[in-house]
């Protein structure tokens, strides 16, 4: 009998511990499915807030890449012409005003009365420049021209980069070449990507050129000196005295020009018709003695 309660007592211990283990467990195991669900959530989430583009304090996207307005590459350059007596002397300063502003002169072709010259200068002073050109002479033309080449740093940025990390691949392939056929054409493709690479620089190196320095186009031409500004008129007595003089001189200068207009028309008829007046003139005065001598004649003698 005792030893059955025993066998009871120990199967019901058994059961209780094994019981508690089993719970244990599922707690311990409740932690890590949790962490691990968790876990896995957020890293979508991470991954969908990265994916997003950013957005400002308005809640538009920003784009990501891309330059603003104040990051804008722009090539600027301008034409002006100009009229002025002294030709030489406008290309003169004109080349002074460039190096005054940091600048340099290129292309020059002249031709008496005419000239052409091309300046290069800052890009922040190419308005500047511009105006104190224009105060050289009387402005023709003025042309101001602007070219975005943002698009085109940028992607000539990238290929240099891709560029730089080909060539280096190969002089890495060149370094563990061990046959006289591979070390061939492995230099073979070297020398072509190398290639390709210095023309990627320069052409950035001429489009950072371009956007640093403008380009004006000088044109002068030789033409007549503006007129030299009237002086005012005094007032009262002696402005009116001034004023009557010139509108007599004006007057008068009319009155001479039809005269001289005219004169040669009186030359050619006037003269003959003076003559042919003159010659009846002198008839009616012969024939007044005749008649008054056929008067007489005719008289009855008492």
């Amino acid at each position: 009998m005792r030893t059955r309660w025993r066998a009871a007592l120990a199967a019901a211990g058994l059961a209780l511990v094994l019981a508690g283990c089993t719970n244990g467990a599922q707690e311990s195991a409740a932690p890590m499915r949790a962490d691990s669900a968790g876990s896995g959530n957020s890293a979508p989430a991470e991954q969908g807030k990265a994916s997003q583009p950013d957005k400002g304090k308005s809640g538009a996207p920003v784009p990501v890449g891309q330059p603003g307005v104040s990051d804008r590459k722009l090539v600027r350059t301008a034409r002006l012409e100009l009229s002025t007596p002294k030709v030489a002397d406008v290309i003169g300063r004109a080349r002074q005003v460039a190096q005054a502003s940091g600048g340099y002169t290129g292309q020059e072709s002249s031709g008496g009365s005419h000239a052409t010259l091309s300046l290069a200068v800052p890009a922040e002073k190419l308005d500047g420049v511009l105006d104190e050109l224009a105060g050289l002479g009387k402005t023709v033309k003025r042309e101001l021209n602007t070219q975005d080449v943002t698009e085109q740093t940028v992607d000539v940025e990238a290929r240099l980069a891709t560029q730089r990390a080909s060539v280096e691949r190969m002089r890495a392939l060149l370094a563990k070449a061990t046959s006289v056929t591979e070390v061939s054409s492995v230099e073979t493709e070297l020398t072509r990507r190398e290639a390709d690479l210095e023309s990627l620089e320069q052409r950035r190196n001429s489009l950072a050129g371009s956007v640093a320095m403008s380009t004006i186009t000088l044109t002068v031409s030789e033409g007549a000196p503006p007129p030299a500004p009237a002086p005012e008129a005094p007032g009262g007595f002696l402005g009116g005295l001034a004023s009557g003089w010139h509108a007599f001189l004006v007057f008068g200068g009319g009155l001479l020009t039809v005269v001289g207009a005219m004169a040669p028309f009186l030359l050619v008829l006037g003269v003959p018709a003076v003559a042919v007046l003159l010659w009846l003139r002198k008839r009616r005065q012969a024939a007044k003695p005749m008649a008054a001598e056929a008067e007489a004649t005719k008289m009855p003698t008492a």
